[in-house]
């Protein structure tokens, strides 16, 4: 693949799937770390562009390597956190709730407690809120259709319970 035609692709892609990319960052980051993690995606994307064999929809392609650049992210930020707790420093402050850039307080909410779920469990939810059906997001993440169907009921109920229990606390 030429430069110009990757230039072009990635350039098509962020600006068509600029809501998927944005979606996927804020159901695992959160304040600054935001931006740190958009940055993760976008280098991931266009890395993964001359692999494209064009197998799956783009939109299919682009959750899965938002997904996995994500959870990479993830795993090296606890590391990295880890290593500054063993010499004594406090860790920065990740995923903490930024309720004034976001419109609604529900939403906000929402992404907290989805931030609070495991890895696998948290892009589940994310690619249901997206829309894309069980076939989807089984291909995205490697799982079976029924294992799909099954985990996210349990997501649901556990973040239902989890938002009921913010509810009540003081603000």
């Amino acid at each position: 693949m030429e430069a110009t035609e990757q230039q072009q692709r990635f350039a098509d892609w962020t600006r068509e799937h600029s809501a998927i990319l944005h979606h996927v960052v804020n159901g695992f980051a959160a304040g600054d770390d935001r931006n740190d993690l958009l940055q993760e995606v976008l280098l991931a994307v266009w890395k993964s562009i001359p692999v494209f064999r064009g197998q799956a929809k783009p939109t299919t392609y682009l959750y899965r390597v938002c997904h996995n650049a994500s959870l990479l992210w993830i795993r090296t930020e606890k590391n990295y956190r880890r290593r500054v707790e063993q010499f004594g420093a406090s860790a920065p402050r990740g995923f903490v709730t930024d309720p004034d850039s976001l419109t609604d307080q529900r939403l906000a909410n929402l992404y907290a407690a989805i931030r609070l779920l495991k890895p696998v469990d948290r892009s589940l939810i994310l690619l249901s809120l997206d829309g894309l059906s069980y076939r989807e997001m089984a291909e995205v993440l490697g799982l079976s259709e029924s294992n799909v169907g099954v985990k996210i009921n349990r997501i649901k109920t556990q973040l239902t319970q989890t938002l009921k229990g913010n509810e009540h606390e003081p603000e």
